[in-house]
């Protein structure tokens, strides 16, 4: 699928979605005070937009 010139497939999207998915679980963390969980989980989430962004 082609959106104004860049091409993406179902797994850049779905990559994309998982790292919206593990922000919030990021943002929750950071409200219970699990820093250390917020942390390993915002390193996933940017692995997971990494992946989004590179995978073509």
């Amino acid at each position: 699928m082609e959106i104004g010139g860049v091409e993406l497939s179902y797994a850049n999207i779905l990559l994309f979605g998982l790292a919206v998915f593990l922000l919030m679980g990021v943002i929750s963390f950071i409200k219970q005070g699990l820093k250390i969980a917020a942390l390993v989980v915002l390193v996933l989430a940017a692995m997971a937009a990494a992946g989004g962004v590179m995978w073509g």
